[in-house]
């Protein structure tokens, strides 16, 4: 045998000596348990201690008029807390109720990273499912309990969820006019600012407010003072020549959505919407109420014109036969009323099979916690399809700090572990909420139109 193979082999045993033996050459003579101690334990090896949930409560306020409510779930590790949106604007007092007398009671001692078992238990606690009221409680137990993970974790909530697939979230706003002139002329100031997506509308949903028309219910008294009057005919014949006047002094480039609002009878919207083809719409959003969705069928074999659904739906179950008979193109769901961050990723990841984007509704009744989950979810699915955009006043920002914010058209997150946003009770306190509300639209005979 050569010198150079007697010399690797020797080699060989050297770098091989098991035992103390090895090790004693490696670490200059510790022992082996000494020699495995020296080594530092990384941090993620280690064990983090279990922490529950301490207290479950409700925080109401409305600096920008809009009822909002918002949880905050406090824990057995001191300073640890997650706020999460509940707001149900229209009914704000009974979701009060739920979170402060019921979901406190169930989650008080449990584990705040068991987030599924959480939201499963709280799901079926009251026997009977969903409802807007239990949704929105449950909604912001669910975003707190994201909120405080996303805090131990020491990692904003996007990455909890995958990480970002975009650098921020593409946004729509609303240009509005009592006439398509003063429309267009609201669309080229936004698209001064940046947007490359606007959802256009004439008066109110269904032109609601564009005409001086008295109504007859009005006239007989009929009603309550404060109830709205929507002419549909007006409605269906001025929308497709608001789309021509936007496009006619806007351009091709600008990406136009438009919002029915449920509002018409179903084969009148199938018919505005055919005329609409030609002014390449976004999308359509809420062509029916939820009481008419076997009509998308017909919908979708009468148009090309992308659609858009689902911010009435409470329920997940709701979203399946739609999205898998591809009946719309973006789910457009209210994130809070469906039970918050984690069966949003559901319905998100279910969508993705079938070439079915996000479009979360993001009025301005949602707090900003709610507007930074929406934003957190946009930035990790992708599938995402657009988002609502928002403004905060100057009250809105002395109660929440670290409110997502927009620049060009785009939605950023406050870059913090968790949802990134935090509420400061004592000026919240200053804007109490009401009980007043009104989403009451009538005919001229005063009979009711159902959203």
């Amino acid at each position: 045998m050569s010198n150079s193979g007697f010399s690797r082999r020797d080699t060989m045993k050297a770098l091989g000596l098991s035992g103390s033996a090895g090790l004693l050459g490696l670490f200059g003579g510790m022992s082996d348990a000494k020699a495995r101690d020296s080594k530092e334990t990384p941090a993620y090896t280690k064990a983090m201690k279990p922490v529950t949930i301490k207290s479950v409560r409700a925080i109401a306020t409305a600096p920008q008029g809009s009822n909002l409510i918002v949880v905050k779930v406090e824990t057995s590790e001191p300073g640890l807390y997650g706020l999460g949106c509940a707001t149900f604007t229209q009914r704000a007092a009974v979701v009060l109720v739920a979170i402060n007398t019921y979901l406190n009671e169930f989650c008080t001692g449990r584990d705040v990273d068991n987030i599924e078992d959480i939201w499963h238990g709280a799901y079926v606690s009251s026997y009977w499912r969903n409802g807007p009221v239990l949704n929105n409680a449950l909604s912001g137990l669910d975003q707190a309990l994201w909120d405080i993970k996303g805090k131990r974790a020491g990692m904003p909530l996007y990455q909890l969820l995958g990480g970002k697939v975009r650098f921020a979230v593409p946004c729509y706003t609303h240009a509005n006019g009592n006439t398509p002139e003063a429309t267009v002329e609201s669309v080229k100031s936004i698209m001064e600012r940046g947007f490359k997506y606007i959802r256009i509308q004439q008066g109110g949903y269904g032109a609601v407010g564009s005409t001086a028309e008295l109504p007859d219910f009005k006239k007989e008294n009929f009603g309550g003072p404060t109830d709205n009057f929507m002419n549909e005919n007006t409605y269906l014949k001025a929308i497709p020549k608001l789309f021509e006047a936007v496009r006619k002094s806007c351009g091709e480039e600008i990406e136009l959505l438009h919002d029915i609002h449920e509002r018409v009878q179903p084969m009148n919207a199938i018919n505005m919407i055919k005329k609409l083809e030609d002014y390449n719409p976004f999308f359509i959003e809420d062509p029916f109420s939820p009481e008419n969705m076997k009509w998308f069928k017909l919908l979708r074999q009468s148009t090309t014109v992308p659609l858009a659904m689902g911010e009435l739906f409470n329920n997940v179950n709701e979203f399946v036969e739609p999205m898998v008979n591809q009946w719309f193109d973006f789910i457009r769901i209210h994130v809070s009323q469906i039970g918050g961050v984690t069966p949003a990723m559901k319905v998100a990841r279910l969508g993705e099979w079938f070439n079915v984007k996000t479009a979360w509704h993001g009025p301005g009744d949602v707090s900003p916690v709610g507007h930074s989950a929406h934003a957190h979810i946009d930035l990790a699915v992708w599938n995402f399809g657009i988002q609502e955009a928002v403004q905060f006043n100057d009250k809105t920002l002395e109660v929440f700090s670290g409110c997502p914010t927009m620049k060009n058209g785009y939605m950023s997150v406050n870059e913090v572990p968790g949802i990134g946003v935090d509420i400061n009770e004592k000026e919240a306190a200053k804007y109490p909420i009401t009980t007043k509300s009104n989403w009451q639209v009538r005919k001229f005979d005063g009979t009711l139109i159902r959203p």
